[in-house]
């Protein structure tokens, strides 16, 4: 018995759902910013380069949460 391996560490629950939230606020904030800025880079001459970015925090946010809660 002595010979059996110890499950791995995992992260606190409390700490996922904190990791979880805050990856939530965050891609949902990106993605109004994303949305914002592209009507705005549409409307006015402001570059599309905002909105570019917002949508890849957006993405990777996303991605990173749905690691979280798996």
């Amino acid at each position: 018995m002595s010979d059996l391996s110890r499950r791995p560490n995992r992260t606190p629950r409390r700490v996922r759902e904190q990791r979880a939230y805050r990856l939530g606020v965050t891609g949902a904030g990106a993605g109004v910013v994303a949305v914002v800025t592209g009507i705005l880079a549409i409307l006015t001459p402001l570059s599309f380069t905002i909105p570019v970015l917002a949508v890849l925090v957006a993405v990777i946010c996303a991605v990173l949460f749905r690691q979280t809660v798996n």
